[in-house]
């Protein structure tokens, strides 16, 4: 029996990065001597491990055999016969395809594909035309990318993703597993590089269509110098990553223009009425996705009211109170935190705005405290008390937060007789 550490471990260990967790390969082993050392089986679908002690995954060497469509359809051979060479052979790039033995230093590695070589070139280059049996590694390659965004992806290996996509391989993409690899590239520090690498191979169009559509969408020029609305909102995610932003304002970040993909050709380059037709997109990308509630509830927030918070230093009292009733901000406060934040990644993903303040969102925080300062519970008794029912309760602590909101206003020099947003004359240019 013979134990090597493989994969990202080693990928890491030699691009001098931490090491977040160690995989192992256990070559001349079979499943009955694992269990007799003290290992715990718990692999499905082929024999993996649980160490005693350390609780890592110590996986017996095997080789795969395409059986089937997806990223399912493999027959698995593990015996003692594997060779590590064997083992490495199955994974997807040269750079995973490296092994260490127990107790590696920095010496001693088994490199059969050259993965050391394509580190040192920063290379992204599959192991074998085996790549072609997963489609899932097309997503895998593309958050690769996203992570070493410096890397390039090799000739070859780019027009193997072409010629996947263009053989429906990347039809058979389960939700769960393209929920998965985009989750993690969302969270890279250059997660726009992912979309880029899908877009070029045509991926994006068969997991994302909606989104793939952005690219060519003209906007309005002196909103968005950039003018292309899918080169937009990849600067307004980069932003998010920038600004270390969650996982669901990244999402948000990404899906709320959705909805001027659907722009008629005859209106363009304004987008009237995009919010809405974002919030519908985004809801059917989310439940064919299989996206978390959180990052969709969040993405339909900020894709309906991205417009009105930023022209929210132009509301009065009253029509800010609304877009916080509208946002659910007195019942989720720190979910409208984070979509002040995506607003904020939204204003700043423009060209030449990448270094602007945005104001509206330390405002709107405070007028949520202003707002938060009523006591609710004082004025429906008191409403009550004049014989108010329902609907005319919740008017009356309506007004009472918007007469806090007016005295904060006051207090820092507004005049508070701003517009009110639910008028259609004061309703600004859609952008």
């Amino acid at each position: 029996m013979n134990i090597y550490m493989v994969g990202g471990a080693v990928r890491d260990g030699l691009l001098g990065l931490p090491v977040q967790d160690r995989d192992w390969v256990v070559v001349g082993a079979t499943p009955e001597d694992m269990v007799a050392q003290g290992f715990v089986p718990v692999g499905k679908d082929f024999p993996v491990f649980l160490h005693p002690d350390t609780r890592e995954e110590y996986a017996l060497a095997r080789t795969e055999r395409k059986s089937g469509h997806g990223y399912k359809g493999f027959t698995v051979f593990a015996s003692p016969e594997v060779t590590l060479e064997e083992d490495l052979a199955r994974r997807d790039l040269t750079i995973n395809a490296i092994a260490a033995s127990a107790g590696w230093t920095g010496a001693a590695l088994t490199d059969p594909f050259h993965g050391q070589r394509d580190l040192q070139a920063r290379v992204l280059r599959h192991v074998t035309d085996a790549f072609r049996e997963d489609p899932v590694r097309i997503l895998r390659l593309a958050r690769f990318a996203a992570r070493f965004h410096d890397f390039s992806i090799a000739p070859e290996t780019g027009a193997l993703l072409r010629e996947m996509v263009a053989d429906g391989e990347a039809d058979h993409l389960v939700p769960e597993r393209v929920w998965q690899e985009l989750s993690r590239g969302l969270m890279e520090a250059h997660p726009a590089r992912m979309f880029e690498v899908l877009r070029e191979c045509g991926a994006l169009a068969v997991v994302l269509p909606e989104l793939n559509r952005l690219w060519g969408v003209p906007q309005r020029a002196e909103y968005h110098p950039e003018v292309d609305t899918g080169v937009h909102v990849m600067m307004v995610l980069q932003m998010a990553a920038r600004l270390g932003a969650s996982l669901p304002v990244r999402w948000a970040c990404l899906m709320h223009d959705l909805g001027k993909g659907t722009t008629p050709a005859d209106v363009l380059p304004r987008h009237i009425g995009h919010e809405q037709r974002s919030s519908k997109l985004l809801r059917t990308v989310g439940q064919r996705l299989r996206v978390p509630t959180d990052c969709t509830e969040l993405a339909d927030v900020v894709a309906r009211e991205h417009g009105n918070i930023h022209r929210s230093g132009d509301l009065n009292a009253a029509a800010l109170v609304r877009l916080l009733e509208r946002c659910d901000a007195f019942r989720k406060p720190a979910r409208f935190a984070d979509a002040l934040l995506a607003c904020e990644c939204d204003a700043r993903g423009r060209l030449g705005m990448g270094e602007d303040a945005y104001p509206q969102r330390p405002r709107l925080l405070a007028a949520l405290a202003a707002a938060q300062s009523v006591r609710t519970a004082e004025v429906a008794a008191a409403a009550q008390a004049r014989g108010a029912r329902g609907e005319a309760i919740g008017k009356a602590v309506a007004q009472a937060r918007a007469q806090a909101v007016a005295a904060w206003m006051a207090a820092q020099g507004e005049s508070g007789s701003g517009g009110d947003a639910d008028a259609p004359e004061n309703r600004l240019p859609s952008n």
